[in-house]
């Protein structure tokens, strides 16, 4: 199975890659800036590295990337400094992952499946998930004066409502960790449909490494792909 993932260089993105190469997939990873890979990772005959970035590939490199992988994995984000988050582009994952969808169903390439990295602090309408009057006032402001958080917004409501839950060529899981940490292993975590507590007033933890391998669960097991396909899980640590 060939995987082309997107964001590798991130704090969450290296893990989901390292637990790839665990696997022994076979890998394609588009970073910006090549220098940020490892050494062992640029010499891993398994991992092809493309330097550039979605947005900037032509329609016929990215045509070629989807020719040969089966599952696309977002892990873009935005840096957490004054020009990361406000700077452009301002819409980097959900233009991303429109470019890549639209062009799959023009050309009709082949059916794919895109797994995104979200938060749970992104309302599923689909599950009529319901919050507080304060929730939804924290929640304007954020999404007013903050843009990456309206840009995963956009993206998650892009496969929602436009790519829908029986599109014949891309199937789709919207991951949903609440407040992201550090933790060295693999613990126990639950999975929802929705969150359970607040993710603005109330908020749990989720460790990176749990989410890398739930999204790389989600690759290996047909039963737990056709569980949560279509639909945007919350992925919360177990204390």
């Amino acid at each position: 199975m060939n995987i082309l993932l997107l964001g590798a260089t991130g704090a969450t993105g290296k893990l989901v890659l390292k637990e790839l190469i665990n696997n022994d997939y076979n890998i394609s990873i588009v970073v910006r800036n090549k220098e940020k890979i490892e050494a062992d990772i640029l010499n891993n005959k398994n991992i092809e590295i493309i330097e550039s970035n979605i947005l900037d590939m032509s329609e016929n490199e990215l045509k070629n990337l989807i020719k040969t992988s089966d599952v696309f994995i977002s892990c873009l984000g935005h840096n957490i400094s004054f020009k990361g988050i406000f700077g452009e582009p301002k819409k980097l994952v959900s233009d991303s992952l429109k470019k890549i969808c639209k062009l799959v169903e023009r050309e009709n390439i082949k059916p794919i499946k895109f797994i995104l990295m979200n938060t749970s602090g992104n309302i599923n309408h689909d599950e009529n998930e319901k919050v507080s009057f304060f929730h939804k006032v924290l929640l304007f402001i954020i999404r007013t004066l903050v843009p990456p958080h309206l840009d995963n917004e956009m993206a998650a409501n892009y496969l929602r409502l436009d790519i829908g839950q029986k599109n014949d060529l891309i199937q789709w899981v919207v991951v949903r960790p609440d407040s992201l940490i550090n933790e060295d292993k693999v613990s126990k975590y639950s999975l929802y449909s929705s969150p359970t507590r607040s993710a603005l007033l109330d908020a749990g933890q989720t460790s990176r490494i749990n989410v890398a391998s739930f999204m790389c669960e989600l690759i290996k097991n047909n039963s737990l792909w056709n569980t949560w396909k279509g639909k945007m899980p919350v992925i919360y640590n177990i204390n």
